[in-house]
């Protein structure tokens, strides 16, 4: 299950926010017992892109064996 404060990564490409899938993001609240959550999305210096409610389908927890990639912001 996942948790406040808990990393997730992105499933789907949400471009009206500039997110894209793999995304990493950082749950601050999660809704109805994880139908959904809403998670801020951070550049590596700390400037938080967006906030936006997803629903959980659109989330997954980090796998043990994942590796971060850096993109640029459009």
């Amino acid at each position: 299950m996942i948790r406040e404060l808990d990393s997730i990564v992105l499933t789907e490409d949400l471009p009206e926010h500039g997110l894209k899938s793999g995304d990493i993001g950082t749950v601050v609240l999660v809704h109805r017992g994880g139908e959904g959550y809403e998670v801020e999305f951070v550049t590596l210096n700390g400037e938080t892109v967006a906030v936006v409610s997803v629903i959980s389908s659109h989330v997954r927890p980090i796998h043990k064996r994942e590796l971060a990639h850096v993109r640029a912001l459009a």
